[in-house]
């Protein structure tokens, strides 16, 4: 096993910050300002760790070795883990949420724990639901349902990918459009994207769109489980508070969606026809540290040029379009629409241009 390799084990380490804010209140600081620590980390220090820790631009490049690295057991290990962990770390922040009475205390740890339920409950999820064999979609499922996002299993493989860097997609940012147009735009539209597709689905094999075949249906019945069981466990305000940490963690994948695809555009080559999705058409990002966070995805170009393989063995490309820093920092900066065009738009026409010149 390579270091890099064990590097990976540090996804989890943002189950842990939650924990470091109550011993911060355990220690005297106002829970107003404790609440708020994860945040504080993963915007504020995080940026400084991946300038510490460089770039990893290294690919495999032995077939033999890419293949055996596929295949390793321990890489889905890891993101199975990641259920048990992120649903115990959503009933202890849900218990502990009860105890807070300051609004500025229960606000920051609402915020705090969405965030954390965006990094540690979607992403793996991302990585699960676009796998072949059984048992790893319905665990990103599961994922996706405990922060009631159930609708992207269903539209990111079928909508997402198939229209990615194009005006049919809703999680493609286009050219000036701001992270706060964008992000309600996308939420909206995925859901709405999910039940259609999958009626059409169930429509083209003779079925109604209403029935337990239907994955929406199946998933949105699981999460008025959830909420049954948060309810009963906690009353109205554990309740609130499972819905809130939901809405931010799934807000939360929209701006990263927006940061991923701003601006970028494949070329229409025919009535409704666009070129071919390649690792030109994601925006890329090298920092060592903060893909180890995340599993691998800010190589996210690969992953859109071949969408199955898996996270341990995505590659960096060098011609894909480059972020100017890693994911924590562009988000900060997506929430600032004038600094964000000024720093993206030269980037994002630079690359279209190139594109049409077809010099990639």
């Amino acid at each position: 096993m390579r270091t890099r390799d064990l590097g990976f084990l540090l996804a989890f380490s943002t189950a842990l910050l939650p924990a470091g804010a109550w011993q911060l209140m355990c220690f005297g600081v106002p829970p107003g300002l404790a609440a708020w620590f994860p945040l504080v980390f993963i915007f504020g220090v995080v940026p400084w760790i991946d300038a510490l820790c460089g770039d990893e631009r290294r690919n495999e490049d032995d077939a033999a070795a890419a293949v055996r690295l596929e295949h390793t057991r321990y890489f889905r290990v890891l993101t199975a883990l990641v259920v048990p962990v992120w649903l115990g770390l959503l009933a202890w922040c849900t218990a502990r949420f009860a105890m807070l009475d300051s609004v500025p205390a229960q606000l920051g740890w609402l915020m705090s724990t969405g965030v954390i339920g965006g990094v540690l409950a979607i992403n793996p999820a991302h990585e699960l639901i676009h796998k072949s064999t059984r048992w790893e979609p319905l665990l990103g499922g599961v994922l996706l349902t405990s922060v009631g996002y159930a609708g992207f299993k269903v539209e990111h493989v079928r909508g997402h990918h198939l229209h990615v860097a194009t005006p049919e997609d809703s999680s493609s940012a286009r050219l000036d459009e701001s992270v706060y147009a964008f992000v309600p735009r996308a939420l909206w539209r995925n859901v709405r994207n999910a039940w259609r597709l999958e009626a059409q689905r169930l429509r083209g094999r003779g079925r109604s769109a209403w029935s337990w075949r239907n994955e929406m249906v199946a998933w949105y019945a699981l999460w008025l489980v959830f909420m049954a069981v948060f309810a009963w466990a906690g009353g109205l305000r554990a309740l609130g508070f499972f819905l809130g940490q939901g809405l931010i963690a799934a807000a939360t994948l929209e701006v990263i969606n927006y940061v991923e695809h701003y601006g970028l555009e494949r070329r229409l080559i025919g009535p409704g026809r666009y070129e071919r999705v390649t690792h030109h058409h994601s925006w890329n990002a090298p920092q060592r540290y903060t893909n180890w966070l995340l599993f691998n995805l800010q190589r996210h170009s690969d992953h859109h040029a071949v969408a199955r393989r898996r996270y341990q063995a995505l590659r960096h490309h060098e011609d894909s379009p480059q972020l100017p820093a890693g994911y924590a920092t562009m988000f900060v900066l997506a929430l600032v629409p004038p600094l964000w065009r000024r720093v993206m738009n030269p980037r994002a026409l630079a690359c279209r241009v190139v594109g049409e010149a077809g010099t990639f």
